[in-house]
């Protein structure tokens, strides 16, 4: 029986690495998803199996079916009831509640089990319980921040704050390692270490701005990654071992790919540093921008006398929840021989992925989604740019102002295109706060109001051509 065991946390292990290497290709990503499931639920089959044959546990298979059941359809109640424009924050919901399994683990542990622990599985506990204490604590206040409950705080006081708790933590840890004669218990110490990384969650996340908190989320998405694999240290589960190593690494290459992307380093980020007069979630109002505004009727005749046509969509097609209107306009298009491209900045919307999401939803074909680094050196090629709700992104300035925050992020080049449209409620400035120079250049028009009504309208004046 225990052969059979090994084989099928074998096959877990495999089908889910398997599953998430299909899941990097957007075409074979569905075939990924179900590849991963059947290995997990091998793995629970495996756990299962393992339980029954000790009697002594039905107990824990009754609590681990219960428990399976619940977070199953907690889960696919967020699933269904948070908007597009909230998964970010349900990200980071998610996040939260793997840091708080690392920390229910760990002190369920040594409550139980490792009343005379050596001192490398001891570390191996206690470093379980810090990096899922914080990653709880702090995957909160990313969700409440990313959703604006969170916004002026006293950084300076916060990260004094964190640094006096981390040295805490630190001298804890030696002092119970090092003096047995006064050490304390191993659950009373797990519990107080869970309250200080708990805290110091909250304290290293706080100071952090709003913009950068898309990093932060994928970082502490990596610390519950390592979290998890001392979780299967600790359990003796390839599975959980190998799940969290790959959540760990992969958190961290999409950390620094974000990083990349936004021209921050991920020092700065942590540090919750920010370019001086940085003006995040405000505007510059002394500037008055030079604009040309455009009608519904107007873009719609220079949609139908178009031969390629790039759409650049971002958070606010997802406010707007216009995509669907956006790919009716698209399939007209489409039949009428016009060539239509959809392409995705890597941080669009408020985190990787999100549009690519958002697109998915309107059954949008991947074949017609670019990357940014794909076209930018094309752009010129393409008769007209309409851009929905995207700013930052398509943002010059990033390029031409040395004193822009957004100076050196990567943007994708709409203002090379022979026409631009840009579809906006009114002139409020993007997440950044910078002036967006591109609405001055003299290719480019303003159409204002909703995205979903002016798409509605572009699609009946394109059937009246």
């Amino acid at each position: 029986m225990t052969l059979l065991i090994n084989i099928f946390f074998l096959l877990a292990s495999v089908g889910l690495i398997l599953g998430i290497k299909l899941m990097g290709n957007p075409i074979r990503a569905k075939i990924g998803n179900a590849v991963a499931l059947l290995a997990m639920f091998i793995a629970i089959v495996a756990t299962d199996i393992l339980l029954i044959q000790d009697s002594y546990k039905t107990t824990n298979l009754i609590l681990l079916i219960s428990t399976i059941s619940a977070g199953t359809l907690i889960g696919y109640y967020f699933s269904y009831r948070v908007e597009m424009t909230a998964m970010p924050q349900l990200v980071s919901l998610f996040n939260a509640f793997g840091g708080a399994c690392a920390v229910i683990i760990g002190f369920n542990e040594a409550l139980n089990y490792y009343h005379e622990p050596n001192i490398i599985s001891a570390l191996v506990l206690i470093s379980g319980v810090v990096l899922g204490g914080v990653s709880f604590s702090g995957s909160i206040v990313a969700m409440y921040k990313l959703s604006g409950k969170i916004s002026h705080v006293n950084g300076g006081l916060y990260r004094y704050v964190s640094k006096i708790l981390l040295v805490v933590m630190l001298l804890f840890t030696l002092n119970q390692f090092s003096n047995s004669n006064g050490s304390l218990s191993l659950p009373f110490f797990v519990i107080l270490i869970s309250v200080l990384a708990l805290a110091y969650g909250v304290s290293f996340t706080m100071p952090i701005g709003g913009a950068d908190m898309p990093v932060m989320i994928s970082f502490l998405n990596a610390i519950t990654g390592v979290a998890t694999a001392f979780s299967g240290i600790i359990f003796d589960n390839p599975v959980m071992l190998i799940g969290g190593i790959i959540v760990g690494s992969t958190g961290m290459l999409l950390t620094f790919k974000m990083c990349k992307a936004m021209n921050r380093s991920l020092k700065n980020v942590l540090a919750g540093k920010t370019k001086s007069g940085n003006t995040i979630g405000g505007s510059k109002s002394d500037h008055q921008a030079d604009i040309k505004t455009i009608t519904s009727v107007e873009v719609a005749s220079m949609l139908a006398f178009s031969k390629r046509v790039a759409i650049i969509p971002g958070f606010g097609m997802a406010v707007s929840q216009a995509q669907q209107a956006c790919y009716e306009v698209h399939k007209k298009l489409e039949s009428n021989g016009v060539q239509v491209k959809y392409i995705i900045h890597p941080v669009a919307g408020r985190m990787p992925g999100h549009m690519n999401v958002l697109l998915a939803e309107a059954n949008i074909d991947y074949r017609h989604i670019l990357e940014m680094d794909e076209v930018n050196q094309s752009m010129d090629q393409f008769d007209l740019a309409i851009i929905i709700g995207a700013n930052d992104v398509v943002n010059p300035a990033a390029e031409d102002d040395e004193n822009s925050l957004i100076f050196g992020m990567p943007i994708i080049k709409a203002y090379k295109a022979k026409q631009v449209v840009v579809m906006k409620r009114g002139m409020s400035s993007g997440y950044s706060g910078e002036t967006n120079t591109l609405f001055e250049r003299g290719n480019c028009k303003l159409l204002f109001g909703d995205a979903k009504d002016s798409l509605t309208h572009i699609l009946e004046e394109l059937k009246k051509i």
